[in-house]
This record gives structure tokens, C-alpha cells and sequence, in this order.
């Protein structure tokens, strides 16, 4: 999972990401709001962290541009503000949750995994289920987990990649178009660059795939899109 986290203190910001990476999340690093605002736009996060009083451009406004077009993105706020109508300001923007300062890091991920999963579980363009399988992985949608090998091997899914898998699941065999994926796992409105959703199968066939230079379950079909083929699997389902 790949998270802007944005912070102007630096010695909070580096312990942040550093949590957070010892988690095996992937952060990028927001010095300001407008600096996040950029990073949101280019690089195409999973999740995004605020604190609110920054320099240049506040939380709060950050908030408010990103959901202008994006109302699916997770977002929390985390912020030395605890005064209650901080708080309710926040949520009416459109954050997901509000953390105040001082706060424990494990509270923190926590709340990024609760609050990641929320969001998939709220997704008007999934149907989410238990568990499905796709051939030899076995996928946990609400935990946003996946294992391979009957249990054996477990893997860290992010949002996205869960719902990349979700959505090529309930279309099986069916071609599933690069704008398809765009508009179910970022955002009608969102238009990231042209590489995008092919850099984020690249990096998902990595996770899932045994081989991932020959994917067995992420098919590529050229010019149109992806599929997932089922194939006649045994699995301990």
C-alpha cells in the first residue's frame, strides 16, 4: 500500500514513515499541503495521511481539492488540533478518520488498516465477499490479505490491489479494460498517467503470481486489457 504522509515537523514525518514501512507500507514523504496536493496527483497513492496546520496550503484544504474528484481515497487526519469542532470539520471534509497528537504508532496503522478496509467494504463498485479463490491464491478481501499454497504463504494486499483483484474476479474470463480498472479502483473522475494501471499489475504479479514473468492468474491480452482465466484448481476452499 503506498501512502502520502504529510507532516512539517520532520522528526514526526520520519518516524511516521519509518512505522509504516516497518509495516511493509510504502511512504512518500510531504513536507507541505501543496507538496502533497502534487505527490497526489503524480503518483497515484493508495492512502493519504494529513496533519492539518502546514505551511503553504493546510490540511483541511488539501482535503477538500483531493475530494473535489476523488471521494474514494482513503484519508485521515493527524493533528495536534483536539478541539471537538476540529474534529467534526475534518470528518464534514471528507476524511475517513481524525487522529490527535500525541499519538501511539501502532494506533496509527491500526487505523490505516480499519480504515482501509472500511472503505472497501462502502466501495459501490464491488461486490465483496468473504473469500474468494483465483486459481491458486486464495483472496481475504476484508482483511486485505491473500495466501498461496493452501495457507502457507501470506501476503499484504493494499486497497487498490484488492479491489484490482476483486473486480477481475466478478468478470472472470471476461476482458477487463485498462479505463475499467481506472474508473473502479481509482476514481471516475481520476486520471492518472497512461502507465498507471499497468505499473500496478506489474507490481500485484509480483505478490501473487508464482511466476510473475509467466502470470498464471493476471493474464495480459494485448490492446484490450486483462483477464483472469479460472482454471480447474484443487484448493482447500
Amino acid at each position: 500500500m503506498k501512502i502520502i504522509v504529510t507532516e512539517d515537523d520532520p522528526n514526526i514525518l520520519n518516524g511516521l514513515c519509518e512505522i509504516m514501512e516497518n509495516e511493509g507500507f510504502e511512504t512518500i514523504k510531504a513536507n507541505n499541503g501543496q507538496e502533497a496536493l502534487t505527490l497526489y496527483k503524480e503518483s497515484a497513492p493508495d492512502f493519504i495521511c494529513l496533519d492539518i496546520m502546514m505551511p503553504e496550503m493546510s490540511g483541511y484544504d488539501v482535503c477538500r481539492e483531493i475530494r473535489k474528484t476523488d471521494a474514494q481515497i482513503p484519508i485521515i487526519f493527524i493533528s495536534a488540533k483536539e478541539e471537538e469542532i476540529d474534529r467534526v470539520l475534518g470528518l464534514e471534509l471528507g476524511a475517513d478518520d481524525y487522529i490527535t497528537k500525541p499519538f501511539g504508532m501502532r494506533e496509527v496503522i491500526a487505523r490505516i488498516r480499519t480504515v482501509a478496509r472500511r472503505c472497501l467494504q462502502n466501495s459501490p463498485t464491488q461486490e465483496l465477499e468473504d473469500c474468494f479463490v483465483m486459481n491458486d491464491l486464495k483472496v481475504y478481501p476484508q482483511q486485505l490479505k491473500a495466501t498461496r499454497n493452501g495457507g502457507n504463504q501470506g501476503i499484504d494486499l493494499s486497497l487498490r490491489e484488492t479491489k484490482m483483484l476483486q473486480l477481475l474476479y466478478n468478470h472472470k474470463n471476461d476482458v477487463i479494460s485498462r479505463d475499467m480498472l481506472l474508473d473502479a479502483c481509482w476514481g471516475e473522475h481520476i486520471m492518472p498517467e497512461s502507465r498507471t494501471v499497468d505499473q500496478h499489475i506489474a507490481n500485484l504479479r509480483k505478490k501473487i503470481e508464482a511466476q510473475p514473468q509467466k502470470p498464471a492468474i493476471i493474464k495480459t491480452v494485448q490492446g484490450a486489457g486483462y483477464r483472469f482465466e479460472e482454471l480447474n484448481y484443487t484448493s482447500d476452499k
